[in-house]
């Protein structure tokens, strides 16, 4: 096929925000090509600079071998359909499609005969002399691609020309536009954020996030090979699993081996593990290669979506102590001091530091006017690694003091030998303002709790991916509240025809080529 657009180093920039970042694009004669990606992501914006409705800030636009940089709207060989169609509402249908050859003042004859051509592609012939306002939104939607194609353009710009329609008449006009692309044969470019409209229509697909190109491919091969981890998200539902690749063609995950098809990686390399929900199948426990409990199922019209959870994590609660904050006040000094009670295990007394133990207990001294910090000159406490409570007392350099508790206690620990994991946390205190005044207080309750977990056969770090409580940050008043902190589990989703129960013992199966292999 000939190369019809060329798109090289594309570049623009709105407002000191960087739109599209160095675009590079081939588009060949007569194929259906689809920009999709979520709002933002920079499509209408590559859409517009072909059009010529934009400049470049860098790069340039091949169309048909020349540079039509500088070439304004209406003398390049395109024509574009937007979402609002844009229609004559003074005008009949037949007007409105005859509208651009009456400006090149085309010959009445060969104008009608255009127009009728169009409208028997349309499927509109019965219709010319109708009021655009008597047309529904399918209608109206034929009608501006008609009058966009009649002018007989290399190439055909949609910008998200179906989002005004309903969910089934949308499903129509997606075979409708193919169809008509098929028919006159010339190139359609598409942009959307439907990845059905994608997946239903193109030739090629194009895969944009944050004004880069993820992925270019087939619908097939976007679906079934995607590059990484949002386009395999973006790209129909995906069970996505951290992995290992130990070898060519055998991947860990679950701290399971399975074999794969995918090679080329580094020896125990992390990677993503790809199985899309309708690649599973849902089998007797003893059969499947992964064990796990139905959670829930969602009858879905042709299909049961069923979620399976093969581990649940491993998690570990503690107890959080709120009170009102009670600073001291040197008023000689014309200072303030505050800290909270902690909790330290009897592992962690030989690496105690005065620093680790302001720390603990978020130990500070300010000047009341300025706000401007103090620093603390004096730890003293006296421990033992016996269980029990200890007084630690803070002091500045201008005598300002207080004192709180340190309790010491066993490891507070869970240990999850099936899964292979520990997690660790402690008991904590804090005061009402600082749960209020927290801007990431899931990362700060896990500081505060100094929560962590890792792998038991290698002791490397597992992710805390969840921090559950049950109270209002903003509305929180003194108290004792649970704070638990969670490892990640394994769901899946799986798509069957067959209906399981919530609760059920279940194995899924899978086979070698229903696993594709990512990199991070």
């Amino acid at each position: 096929m000939k190369k019809l657009i060329q798109f090289k180093n594309i570049v623009k920039n709105f407002d000191g925000t960087l739109v599209l970042k160095g675009i590079n694009l081939d588009i060949y004669e007569n194929e259906f090509v689809t920009l999709l990606g979520p709002s933002g992501c920079g499509k209408t914006t590559l859409l517009r600079i072909l059009g010529g409705f934009l400049e470049p800030d860098e790069g340039s636009v091949i169309f048909d071998g020349q540079d039509i940089s500088g070439i304004p709207p209406y003398k390049r060989d395109l024509n574009t359909v937007f979402q609002k169609y844009a229609l004559f509402p003074h005008m009949n249908v037949f007007d409105n499609i005859a509208f651009g050859l009456n400006i090149k003042k085309e010959p009445k004859d060969i104008i009608e005969q255009k127009v009728m051509r169009m409208l028997r592609l349309v499927g509109l012939e019965d219709y010319s002399k109708r009021g655009i306002h008597e047309m529904s939104g399918g209608q109206q939607q034929r009608v501006a691609i008609a009058r966009a194609l009649v002018n007989e353009p290399k190439v055909l710009l949609l910008d998200e020309p179906l989002g005004a329609l309903d969910a089934k008449l949308r499903k129509e006009m997606q075979k409708e536009l193919k169809k008509i692309q098929q028919e006159v044969g010339i190139t359609f470019i598409f942009v959307t954020h439907d990845q059905e409209e994608a997946l239903t229509m193109s030739d090629k697909i194009v895969i944009m996030k944050d004004g880069e190109i993820q992925q270019i491919g087939t619908p097939v091969d976007i679906y079934n090979e995607p590059i990484n981890r949002y386009v395999a998200n973006f790209i129909g539902e995906s069970n996505i699993i951290d992995g290992v690749m130990k070898d060519d063609y055998k991947v860990i995950f679950e701290n399971k081996e399975f074999k794969c098809v995918d090679s080329g990686f580094n020896k125990n390399e992390e990677v993503d593990v790809v199985i899309r929900p309708e690649d599973l199948d849902i089998v007797t426990p003893g059969k499947g290669k992964l064990r796990g409990i139905v959670k829930s199922v969602l009858f879905k019209g042709v299909h049961y979506e069923t979620i399976v959870e093969t581990s649940a994590g491993t998690s570990i609660t503690v107890k959080m102590t709120v009170s009102e904050d009670k600073p001291v006040k040197n008023e000689e000094a014309n200072e303030m001091m505050s800290a909270n009670d902690f909790y330290i295990d009897t592992l962690d007394i030989d690496e105690l530091t005065d620093a680790v133990i302001i720390d603990r207990a978020d130990a500070q001294a300010w000047n009341p006017e300025t706000e401007e910090r103090i620093s603390i000159t004096e730890v003293r406490y006296e421990v033992k690694k016996e269980k029990g409570s200890y007084p630690v007392t803070f002091s500045t350099s201008a005598g300002t003091s207080f004192t709180v508790n340190m309790f010491v206690s066993d490891v507070n620990k869970v240990v999850d030998e099936d899964y292979g994991e520990e997690i660790y946390a402690v008991n904590f205190f804090k005061k009402v303002d600082e749960i209020q005044e927290s801007v990431i207080l899931d990362t700060d309750l896990k500081v505060w709790a100094n929560a962590y977990a890792y792998d038991l056969e290698d002791e490397t770090s597992v992710a805390i991916t969840d921090v559950i409580y049950d109270f209002d940050p903003q509305n929180i008043t003194p108290g004792v509240y649970d704070v638990t902190f969670k490892t990640q589990g394994y769901v899946y989703k799986v798509d069957t025809t067959e209906k399981s129960e919530a609760g059920q013992a279940v194995g899924l199966m899978f086979d070698p080529e229903d696993i594709h292999i990512m990199r991070k």
